[in-house]
């Protein structure tokens, strides 16, 4: 068996590899959405709500998809219809994992902008939450707008000698964001190699089909 072939088995592997932890992180923040907001997962959970969950599970039946169809194309060694459709699922997907990138990488150009309206969005409950979590009071400041009163901002004067939550929930969300397209951005990049190597596998099965039918024209019999 050829290098190139086992490199693109490889690669497919991983590459099957990822839908499965495509679907498994969606439903896990799925799930933990569903419980509920505490203090430790509140703000991971806001930010959740607005990425696109169901996309990435979608995304993740495209590379199942690829790779059933890789089983008949990388096992039919003289054949390139069933590899080209492998190819084109593959692109598919990987156009699919960067507009999912952009779009979140686009959310974090105007991340003070967005969380300002999911604070005024949110009940007491959870903005009282949000002011546990990072050790503030009110969102632009303790009265803008009015903070939530809770063990953390007692009453107006404790309120006021702390920092309203909009400069600590920008940073969290900007991590949390920047480390989601970065994710998405890396298996962008595993989509191109699988890509790459597909492109010299079909070129190699080319040349090697060539070489076929001229020996079968002059006689010699198959490669």
């Amino acid at each position: 068996m050829d290098k190139v072939l086992l490199f693109l088995a490889f690669v497919d592997l991983i590459f099957f590899g990822t839908g499965g932890l495509l679907v498994g992180l969606a439903f896990k923040a799925k799930n933990d959405m569903a419980r509920g907001a505490t203090v430790d997962n509140v703000a991971a959970d806001l930010l959740l709500m607005h990425t696109p969950l169901n996309a990435a599970i979608a995304n993740a039946g495209l590379i199942f998809a690829a790779f059933l169809v890789s089983v008949p194309a990388l096992g039919m060694q003289r054949n390139r219809g069933w590899l080209k459709v492998y190819g084109g699922l593959v692109l598919l997907s990987a156009i699919f994992t960067l507009v999912l990138g952009l779009l979140i990488w686009f959310s974090t150009l105007k991340t003070r902008s967005m969380l300002q309206v999911l604070w005024t969005q949110q009940d007491s409950r959870t903005q009282s939450l949000l002011q546990q979590r990072f050790n503030c009071c009110g969102y632009l400041d303790a009265a803008t707008p009015a903070f939530q009163p809770d063990r953390t901002c007692s009453n107006a004067l404790m309120a006021a000698q702390k920092a309203g939550c909009v400069g600590a929930f920008s940073d969290f969300a900007n991590s949390f964001l920047d480390i989601v397209f970065t994710a998405i951005f890396g298996l962008v990049a595993l989509d191109t190699i699988v890509l790459l190597a597909v492109a010299v596998l079909l070129r190699d099965r080319l040349e090697r089909a060539r070489f076929y039918f001229s020996d079968l024209k002059h006689g010699i019999g198959t490669i």
